[in-house]
């Protein structure tokens, strides 16, 4: 990478020439791309199997979602479905029977037949993860395995298809900045959140939707940067056409994609031709994804039916007694905070604590609201903005009208923001590269930012191993790894290679960075075009 002129005058170094084509990925740039998209999956590898079985949020009605059609079941209305016995059964040998004399699943299959009465929401859902999970299954002969064993069948396979996020997310960063080195800050940044892990190695279809939307805000990002090829358009509405057929957290995805191709291309695009490029992109994705929530219109009245209505039914305020909108904001905005940095477990149970949390959501909205929407680039970081801004939004109408009318603050998960994860990398990258003046304080934010997020994450991940293996204590004792050994569902050994590894791919990315300087003279106020030129 060569170094930037200095000879030249700050007002110059700070512009680049608007025809300057985005920089070249080098061979250096790609091995560092390689080693930090397999260093994110053997990251969450590592979530699949420190994180015990069922553990997960919702993974038990995941789980028994995947085995009813997987064992040919059809697809129940939203809260018709309810778990299999045989589910519930193997879920209680996890706690307490030695992996060695567990049931396989056909053994639980016969020894607990049928249904339970606990309802199963999942079917509030598309069957279209469930339907990829039952072909993992299947593949595995899941029959002939322990339940915790087809449990991790199921992980892995979320986690493989989580693992692209980090190329998209150097990929988008790469085209939003123009700089290698902040995309490879941008993959790094996705360590700094723990729950995001959790969840993207657990059963749960959030992970394809996920990697699904991943992709969207990338091909949105590369209209916005200068893309205006027309397949760039049709596989954006594929894919997002796609990501809405797994789960409505993707829904939010639509108006982003919507602005994103009406803004693309301004001053290069008539509008005309913008109008009919943004027609064709909501009606490819409405193409493919639209037949599940027209079936729901049609059917339930409800663009998405409650799974847990026949169990949560409405119900009014004791007397003297009314919603509060303090009480409404404490639970709804501390809740999301909480489960988006780092709150694994069935009940979300376990914190990466209070302080650290409070501190992190506070320095992030302080570096995107004050840095991210400066007048030059506004209108990119608008679109970027309208995609979690959106999912935000809408959850908090739902978790609303959830308190009006059960009187519980429900349906409030930082998770739910994850399919817009990209977006607030994107914005996060734009906000710290504007914040120091100089080149040389640029490169000292980038490294400061490449060691810190993976740091809270590595953090994140003793606090849970600890707390669910080790009795909450962060060192080794307390019987953790006999623990280990007894329940869980690979030798302790097989993490500790996975997490050396897991440590070296970091060294080797943060080193990299450290090394790295700018190959555009990237200015902090640099006004991206909607044609990708700047100005």
């Amino acid at each position: 990478m060569r170094a930037e002129p200095t000879s030249r005058p700050p007002a110059a170094r700070d512009r680049v020439p608007a025809d300057e084509p985005h920089p070249a990925v080098g061979r250096r740039e790609r091995i560092a791309v390689a080693i930090v998209t397999v260093t994110f999956g053997l990251w969450l590898a590592v979530w699949a199997l420190v994180v015990p079985t069922f553990q997960a949020p919702d993974e038990t009605a995941h789980v028994d979602a995947a085995v009813h059609v997987a064992l040919g079941d059809p697809w129940s209305a939203p809260g018709d479905m309810r778990v299999l016995e045989a589910v519930l059964a193997g879920a209680r040998e996890q706690a307490s029977v030695p992996e060695d004399r567990r049931s396989t699943v056909s053994e639980l299959l016969a020894a607990a037949p049928g249904e339970s009465t606990t309802v199963n929401q999942m079917t509030q859902h598309p069957p279209t993860a469930y339907l990829a999970d039952a072909l993992v299954l299947r593949a595995v002969h899941f029959g002939d395995l322990r339940l915790d064993q087809a449990v991790l069948a199921l992980r892995l396979a979320d986690a493989l298809a989580v693992t692209p996020l980090a190329l998209l997310a150097w990929a988008t960063v790469r085209r939003v900045t123009r700089s290698p080195r902040a995309a490879l800050v941008g993959a790094l940044a996705l360590f700094a959140t723990p729950q995001l892990a959790s969840i993207g190695a657990s059963v749960t279809n959030d992970a394809p939707t996920m990697l699904l939307t991943g992709v969207v805000v990338w091909l949105a990002v590369r209209l916005l940067t200068g893309d205006h090829r027309w397949r760039t358009v049709v596989w954006l509405g594929l894919a997002l056409g796609a990501a809405c057929w797994v789960k409505g957290t993707a829904l939010p995805a639509v108006p982003f994609v919507g602005l994103a191709v009406l803004v693309a291309g301004a001053g290069v695009l008539p509008v005309s031709r913008r109008l009919l490029r943004t027609v064709v992109a909501l009606g490819v994705a409405g193409a493919v994804g639209a037949w599940w929530w027209l079936h729901n219109l049609v059917a339930h009245h409800r663009l998405q039916p409650d799974g847990y209505a026949a169990i949560r039914p409405p119900k009014a305020f004791p007397p003297g007694e009314h919603p509060s909108v303090a009480h409404f904001v404490d639970v709804s905005w501390g809740t999301l905070a909480r489960t988006f940095w780092g709150s694994p477990g069935a009940r979300a149970q376990v914190s990466i604590g209070d302080g650290l949390t409070a501190a992190l959501t506070a320095v992030a909205l302080a570096a995107l609201v004050l840095f991210a929407f400066r007048r030059t680039g506004l209108g990119t970081s608008v679109v970027l903005a309208s995609f979690p801004a959106a999912v935000l939004l809408i959850q908090t109408a739902t978790s609303a009208r959830a308190y009006l009318t059960t009187t519980e603050v429900a349906g409030t998960q930082g998770r739910y923001a994850f399919p817009a994860v990209l977006c607030l990398v994107a914005l996060s990258a734009v906000a710290w590269r504007r914040i120091p003046r100089t080149p040389c304080g640029r490169h000292r934010t980038a490294t400061v930012l490449a060691v810190v997020c993976p740091a809270v994450g590595l953090y994140g991940a003793v606090v849970v191993t600890s707390w669910f293996w080790n009795g909450a204590v962060p060192w080794p004792g307390h019987g953790g790894l006999a623990r280990y050994a007894a329940l869980g569902p690979v030798p302790p050994w097989t993490v500790a290679v996975l997490a050396v590894l897991v440590l070296v791919g970091i060294v080797a990315t943060v080193t990299r960075v450290a090394a790295m300087r700018s190959a555009v003279p990237a200015a902090p106020d640099r006004d991206l075009r909607a044609d990708g030129a700047t100005r």
